[in-house]
């Protein structure tokens, strides 16, 4: 047993040693096969926990429970299941979830990372108002450049909750440049209660914002959420009526 696997090591094989006996012998052929089969299905799994967890998300939803309702409206251009298969990734688009809190923005926004982790993409997934004191941090102590290098490395950014929290001059020049530096070198997927003409509250500078938008707008689908907050109609909905006396 150690000598297979000091060679299992030496091969690179991480997982050959532990599960072989798991597999029923048939033939050499089948043997073999299935032995490396386990090998590369058990590698894909790791290397997926280790993109969900690179990833950061702060809370893992799946499209699987994921309600498409008459509250989402996507472009005539644009279909479901573009959206579902990841088409806008492969082509380096950008998707942009624009609509009043609660109607399931980050939801899809995290679940579309979680698949495209699941698909080998490495993704990065901030609350921007997280990100832009990340930033200014990093500035300060000197590290801005290391934080931009991880950042650049991904394949998707996932900003969620624009509009929240307006930023300082700094910090809205900090989140320009990243947005940026993503422009047709991947995709970006935004959530943001406002509209665009009113993103200017967050950044404060008109040129600013209308150049920030014209980045992300180009080469984007734009899906509109509408209707009333899941959460509240939830929590309405458990609440009892006072019982007739």
């Amino acid at each position: 047993m150690k000598e297979l696997k000091e060679v299992c090591k030496t091969l690179y094989l991480a997982y050959v040693s532990e599960h072989y006996e798991e597999i029923e012998f048939v033939s050499k052929e089948q043997f073999l096969k299935e032995v490396l089969s386990k090998e590369v299905t058990l590698r894909q799994n790791a290397k997926i926990t280790r993109l969900m967890k690179k990833a950061k998300f702060r809370e893992l939803k799946w499209l699987k429970d994921y309600e498409w309702t008459e509250q989402l409206h996507l472009p005539a251009t644009t279909t479901k299941g573009a959206i579902i298969d990841l088409n806008f990734l492969k082509g380096k688009q950008n998707l942009l979830l624009l609509g009043s809190p609660g109607t399931g923005k980050t939801h899809l926004a995290t679940a579309l990372g979680a698949k495209a982790c699941e698909m080998g993409y490495e993704v990065r997934f901030f609350r921007v108002a997280d990100l832009v004191g990340q930033l200014e941090e990093a500035l300060k102590e000197g590290t801005l450049q290391r934080l931009k290098r991880q950042i650049e490395k991904c394949d998707l950014l996932i900003l969620d909750k624009l509009g929240y929290v307006p930023f300082q001059k700094q910090g809205s020049e900090l989140l320009f440049h990243i947005i940026a530096d993503c422009y047709e070198h991947k995709s970006v997927i935004v959530t943001s209660n406002l509209e665009f003409g009113q993103w200017n509250r967050v950044f404060g500078d008109n040129r600013l914002t209308s150049a920030l938008v014209d980045r992300l707008v180009h080469h984007a689908h734009i899906i509109a959420f509408t209707g009333e907050s899941y959460r509240l109609k939830n929590a309405l909905s458990s609440v009892k009526a006072p019982e007739e006396i």
